[in-house]
């Protein structure tokens, strides 16, 4: 089997696909760019079947010179025979690969290697023939050392650890105890303080807590074995029923299981479940990033933000619709909020932040007033809806300050507003991302927008370029704005480096950009390829600069248009739009000469030109009154915004300072295996109150409705 067919058969794509996608990435297109514009030669393929098809080949280059470089090793010892080859050669994994080298390796110092260092090796093959009594060819000693080398031997048959891996994985558990003298004063690990759970239907969530309980040293962690049963399995495969070494190769066998083998192989289990739910978390990290990035819009609001605090204040920041700073200030009416102290609602810092507010409110006239949900959010909420009885039209919502600090404190922002301290610039952030989430979360690091539990628990690097992999695909699906987008927002358009960047920011500066062949002189025509049709021109000389349409199909697109007898300069017009959706693209593709992909795109692109697909999707909830955890009841039904989806379920603000959580087991009345299937992050849902408790400010819901 080709590595294209491996591929292929791993990834249940056809050839050709996986072909076509491998000869474009090494062509140097990009992912963002193949999969809008190369879907006739890939056959429709999305962003995250190419980056599959990507990491597989080089996991597939990576397994391939892995097996010739031991094979080179294994010929230079002249050990490499003819069936040690084809068992190298048909390893579809690192890790089968690296468990048929075992024997062969060259080990670190063991009690095997000191005594075939000692001369023992002989003896210990004699023993192996199973021909005689082992008491009968040597001492004490020579029964010792050979012993280490058979048990060695036995640790190092492939076939033989399969079996005990199969075994355990098939019948065995994984079980967590409170350690002695250990520390959890918060109960964190309550529930893995007498904790046992199967190890083939161990959720990935489980094994990260147990994994971060066992390093805070909470707990004990451990897999469970029947070593009876084990040690009677390779007895069977080991042993010749009338063997005179019997007696004696049983306790080797023994020493091989307990010594070597079980603890080798439960901490290759406990590895292996570990990188499964590496790759599960980071994957849910992904997909609650995507729908933060993707969150719709909240266009044409001019918006109070108000970043909450106590002794140093609440930061409170006027945007435009647009997003410009209009206004900041800074009050303090929690100042002295605290050990058990409240806010005085009559005190004169509270009510001098009501009359600041007031009066912002007054000169400004937002709609929206945005508060953080962080420190002092609850007494914020209730100060905020005080003073919005006065005024009815203005609604607010509680958004998230997550990564707001950072990039407070970061080297843009200082650029952005070199004049403004950093709190003040913390507002301006949490206000921005309700406004346009997209261009202001890619001013933060991902890592640092709390996109999942235990992020900091894997594998960083892994971590970060997936969720770069997602900001490229969001940036590039929405499309950006070539005259107003950010360095930020630009650095994750396809084929834009910093060089085609600032270029770009020079050329704006003198002058706006009025269509896209100006960028023809600023770029190489590889990277104008590859960029173009995701940089749009707003309100420029060609309408055609405004859509997702590729200069490339500009000439298609002119023959579309002539065959049905249409013009551009009825873009807008509602006939123009009738005609289009009259189209049968298949047949067109046909009379035009081009392909249905292509065809359909630009169809849809006329149709609805600076389209924003975020436009589609629930947007925020905007409130008016007010909800304590003290005013839910069993079975009261509410709306809410799916913040976070973990592997166990999902959080979902309902509008009080505390997310409710939905389990997986509530999700929906049928089963679910992963709640990503349900919901997502900044999704609308209906919700219904199970239990509360007031006490640890935790809320159970459900989205099946009560009978």
């Amino acid at each position: 089997m080709t590595m294209i067919e491996n591929i292929s058969k791993t990834l249940n794509l056809k050839p050709s696909q996986v072909q076509s996608a491998l000869d474009l990435l090494n062509e140097g297109a990009t992912i963002p760019f193949i999969a809008r514009y190369r879907k006739d030669q890939t056959g429709n393929l999305d962003e995250d079947q190419l980056r599959s098809i990507e990491q597989t080949w080089k996991y597939q280059n990576s397994l391939q010179d892995r097996k010739e470089s031991i094979m080179q090793i294994l010929e230079e010892k002249k050990l490499l025979t003819k069936e040690l080859k084809s068992a190298i050669e048909g390893a579809e994994t690192l890790a089968s690969l690296e468990e048929i080298y075992r024997p062969y390796k060259e080990k670190r110092k063991t009690k095997a290697s000191e005594a075939i260092a000692k001369g023992f090796g002989p003896l210990a093959d004699k023993i192996w023939e199973q021909k005689y009594d082992p008491k009968t060819l040597t001492d004490d000693e020579g029964l010792e050392q050979a012993g280490y080398i058979l048990a060695e031997k036995i640790s190092d048959n492939a076939e033989l650890r399969s079996m005990i891996r199969e075994n355990l994985l098939k019948y065995e558990s994984i079980t967590s105890t409170l350690k002695k003298d250990a520390v959890d004063e918060q109960g964190v690990y309550e529930q893995y303080y007498e904790f046992s759970n199967p190890l083939n239907k161990l959720p990935s969530h489980r094994l990260l807590a147990l994994d971060r309980g066992e390093k805070e040293k909470v707990l004990t962690v451990s897999i469970t074995s029947d070593n009876v049963k084990l040690e009677q399995m390779l007895q069977r495969k080991l042993l010749r029923r009338n063997s005179p070494s019997r007696e004696y190769l049983e306790a080797v066998i023994h020493d091989a299981l307990i010594r070597l083998i079980l603890p080798s192989i439960k901490r290759e289990i406990r590895s292996n479940l570990r990188e499964k739910a590496y790759e599960d978390a980071i994957k849910g990290f992904a997909a609650n990033l995507e729908h933060l990035l993707m969150a719709r819009p909240l266009k044409g609001q001019v918006m109070l933000s108000w970043d909450p605090g106590y002794v140093n204040g609440c930061k409170l920041a006027v945007l435009s619709d647009s997003g410009e700073l209009l206004a900041t200030t800074v009050v303090f009416p929690f100042k002295f909020v605290g050990k058990g102290k409240k806010p005085q609602p009559d005190s004169p810092i509270y009510q001098e932040a009501v009359r600041e507010t007031k009066k912002l409110l007054n000169q400004y006239h937002p709609t929206v007033v945005v508060i953080g949900n962080g420190t002092a959010s609850r007494e914020s909420v209730d100060l905020i809806t005080d003073i919005l009885k006065d005024y009815p039209d203005i609604s607010y919502l509680i958004g998230s300050e997550a990564g707001a600090s950072v990039y407070s404190a970061s080297e843009l922002a200082k650029e952005e507003f070199p004049d403004l301290p950093v709190e003040k610039r913390s507002a301006i952030s949490i206000g921005r991302r309700i406004q346009d989430p997209l261009s202001e979360l890619v001013k933060i690091d991902p890592q640092s927008l709390g996109v999942g539990m235990y992020q900091h628990d894997v594998p960083q690097k892994q971590l970060k370029e997936t969720l770069d992999f997602v900001t490229d695909k969001a940036v590039n699906q929405v499309g950006v704005n070539i005259n107003t987008a950010s360095f930020s927002l630009l650095r994750h358009v396809s084929g834009l480096k910093k060089p085609q960047i600032n270029k770009i920011l020079k050329t704006r500066a003198s002058a706006p950009i009025t269509n896209r062949d100006q960028l023809k002189g600023l770029f190489s025509d590889q990277i104008y390829e590859q960029s173009i049709g995701f940089l749009r021109v707003v309100n420029g000389e060609n309408p055609l600069d405004n859509t997702g349409i590729h200069p490339e199909s500009y000439p298609l697109t002119q023959r579309l248009l002539d065959h049905e007898h249409l013009s551009l300069a009825n873009l807008h017009a509602k006939s123009f739009k009738d005609k289009l959706t009259r189209i049968n693209p298949d047949h067109l593709a046909k009379e035009l000469g081009s392909d249905k992909y292509t065809v359909t795109d630009i169809i849809k692109e006329l149709q609805s030109p600076g389209l924003d697909p975020r436009d589609s999707l629930d947007g925020p909830i905007l409130k008016k009154g007010i909800l304590e955890i003290e005013d839910l009841t069993p079975g009261m039904e509410l709306q809410g915004t799916v913040r976070n989806v973990t592997s166990f379920g999902a959080f979902v603000d309902i509008g009080l300072h505390e997310d409710g959580l939905v389990h997986i087991s509530r999700l929906a009345d049928r089963f679910v295996k992963d709640p990503n299937e349900v919901v997502h992050t900044g999704q609308i849902v209906t919700v219904y109150v199970v239990d509360t408790d007031v006490r640890r400010k935790r809320i159970s819901l459900s989205m099946v409705k009560p009978k």
